[in-house]
């Protein structure tokens, strides 16, 4: 048996297996978009996952699943262990608190009929325990102070605010409930540059004060870079590589991950003049047609014959530990990648 005192702590959000698959009209099931197809990953307590990939991968109908807004066809989710499909009643209702989300647009986000207060304060209407009537205005001054407003900008709209302000009381909003886990679905592409950054840093002090953790999506890498302990890449539906962000961006074991990574900015890379890019050929293929096997297999530069019979498993990268690939050929690093895509 494990020593309690050394044995790793059970994750507070778990996924695995899980799939979705959405009706098309005049398709039958089966032949549906299969928007998540086997996802498996995990979060831990005051940590931030990265989740990235290109648009249409499934990233937001994850964020969606874990928020109960769909149901997953197959798979589990854990939170603390608990399975919240099992739950109703009360039970449903008190774990909602636990996961809340933040949005990518703050001006569509926020109701403009409702004062910041009332923005925050709303989710109490329905969670009439977490804080009593008589505090409630209090609460809120406190919540606007902590996502860096000022107590006075309780009563001003939303069209008062500035995107970067908005999104602060949309934050803001989020945590009334006291949640573990906030989903920040691409919180700061619609913002400035200079805004991206202010918000970012209160993300990361918000974690370090409050021990929140984030499920962080973005196609940004800088900034999945800068925010995040872990990363996990999605394509069509799949979780194909995953591990710590340094490692990972380091060294990536699966061939699409390194493309994204060759196509990311990089400052460094230009002054040493390091970086080839991979340029991916065709398009990406259907979520209603996938390819069979290794999805990824028709834009890979070293696609062989097993790849459209045998699905990859997700297993140990070449990497350290926690570094896991979907993968049949996984690159032992970026150089190679490079090299073999340029042949």
């Amino acid at each position: 048996m494990a020593d309690p005192v050394t044995a790793p702590a059970e994750p507070l959000l778990r996924v695995e297996g899980v799939t979705k698959t959405f009706r098309v009209p005049g398709r039958s099931r089966r032949g549906g978009l299969r928007a998540l197809d086997g996802v498996d990953l995990t979060l831990g307590r005051g940590e931030t996952l990265g989740l990235v990939g290109e648009s249409g991968c499934g990233k937001s109908t994850l964020a969606r699943v874990l928020m109960l807004l769909e149901r997953p066809d197959g798979g589990t989710v854990r939170t603390a262990g608990v399975d919240p499909f099992a739950l109703r009643g009360k039970e449903l209702l008190a774990w909602r608190r636990r996961i809340q989300m933040v949005f990518q647009d703050p001006y569509a986000s926020l109701n403009p009929r409702l004062t910041a207060a009332q923005l925050i304060g709303e989710p109490w209407l329905t969670h009439r325990d977490i804080v009593p009537p008589e505090r409630r205005a209090a609460r809120v001054r406190e919540l606007l102070e902590l996502v860096g407003l000022r107590a006075s900008d309780a009563d001003r709209y939303p069209q008062e605010f500035s995107g970067g302000q908005r999104q602060r009381i949309g934050i803001a909003r989020a945590l009334a409930l006291g949640p573990d886990v906030l989903i920040c679905d691409e919180p700061v592409s619609a913002l400035d540059l200079s805004v991206q950054a202010q918000v970012l840093n209160l993300l990361a002090d918000l974690q370090a004060e409050l021990g929140v953790s984030y499920l962080f999506i973005s196609h940004d890498l800088s900034v999945v870079r800068h925010v995040a302990e872990r990363v996990a890449v999605m394509y069509l539906g799949r979780v194909v590589e995953s591990g710590p962000v340094d490692e990972v961006f380091a060294a990536p074991a699966h061939p699409y991950t390194a493309a994204l990574l060759s196509a990311a900015p990089s400052l460094d890379a230009v002054r040493e003049g390091s970086r080839e890019r991979i340029v991916l050929k065709g398009e990406v293929p259907s979520p209603l047609d996938p390819p069979s096997g290794c999805r990824f297999r028709t834009r890979c530069w070293q696609a062989e014959p097993r790849c459209a019979d045998v699905v990859p498993p997700f297993e140990p990268a070449p990497g350290g530990p926690g570094h896991r690939v979907a993968c049949h050929l996984p690159l032992s690093d970026r150089a190679q990648a490079t090299e073999h895509a340029l042949q």
